[in-house]
């Protein structure tokens, strides 16, 4: 259950763009208050700022909460451990138009937020749009093979099982409104799922979810770990396609997706 208290506050200003979608950063975060403390310098350094960024302090014992409120973030706590609860929280608790997605570690560039905002803009039904991460610290040439590498089959085995491309919760962006329409179905009390791969099963015939390879953002090799950490995110990879397979054979989206146009037709 998620503690209520930091939710508080008076709505969004307008944004500085007459016409611009307040947007709201979630940044989910246990035990992470070093790399946070970077992440949230990038952030407030864009060429389009957010209109607000909220902390998920996911049960942390270190100083997560006291590094985002001394960068000026809001902050939810949720007690309950893992990705889907801290996420579904900090979706829950944003209130700009648009909802943007780090993790603690992640390295934006300056122009991050700006893109996803364009990419959302740039067709019609598109309700989400995500881009990959690149490992960083690690020996040049090194770091783009890897990062081409484990971001190319992440795109491919999970489009083939959506019908669509995948959300990446490193680097994602979506519209408060379709989170909305959404938030009931993802499996926010399962921590063992990928929360973002559980999100993207969300997504009807009618809309669109983009993935745009140029829009990335640095991310930690942390996610390279062989031995149980990798068994546990393929079992993890697994268990989300299975049980959102129940609902609906791969077969059956490809077959509503391929007779069905993003713009509202058919054929």
């Amino acid at each position: 259950m998620t503690d209520s208290r930091d939710h508080a506050g008076p709505d969004l200003p307008p944004p500085e763009a007459p016409g611009s979608p307040a947007v709201s950063v979630v940044v989910p975060a246990r035990d992470d208050a070093v790399h946070l403390a970077r992440c949230l310098r990038l952030l407030t350094a864009q060429t389009r700022p957010p209109d607000e960024i909220v902390v998920v302090d996911n049960a942390s014992s270190d100083g997560t909460a006291e590094v985002a409120r001394a960068a000026g973030a809001r902050v939810v706590f949720e007690p309950v451990p893992g990705i889907p609860p801290a996420a579904a929280a900090g979706y829950d608790a944003a209130r700009g138009d648009v909802v943007v997605r780090c993790d603690a570690d992640s390295l934006p560039g300056p122009e991050w937020i700006a893109g996803l905002l364009a990419a959302l803009g740039s067709r019609p039904g598109v309700v989400a749009v995500a881009g990959p991460g690149r490992f960083h610290g690690l020996p040049p040439g090194v770091d783009r093979l890897l990062s081409v590498l484990y971001m190319g089959l992440y795109v491919l085995s999970t489009a083939a099982a959506l019908a669509h491309p995948p959300l990446f919760g490193t680097n994602m962006a979506m519209r408060r409104s379709w989170w909305l329409e959404v938030r009931d179905r993802v499996h926010r009390q399962d921590p063992e799922l990928h929360d973002d791969l559980d999100l993207s099963f969300r997504l009807d015939p009618g809309h669109r979810i983009l993935f745009r390879p140029g829009l990335s953002v640095g991310m930690s090799p942390r996610a390279l770990r062989g031995g149980r950490p990798a068994a546990r995110r393929l079992a993890r990879g697994f268990r989300t396609i299975r049980l959102n397979w129940a609902d609906e054979r791969p077969w059956e989206r490809w077959q509503a997706r391929l007779g069905h146009r993003p713009d509202g037709g058919r054929g």
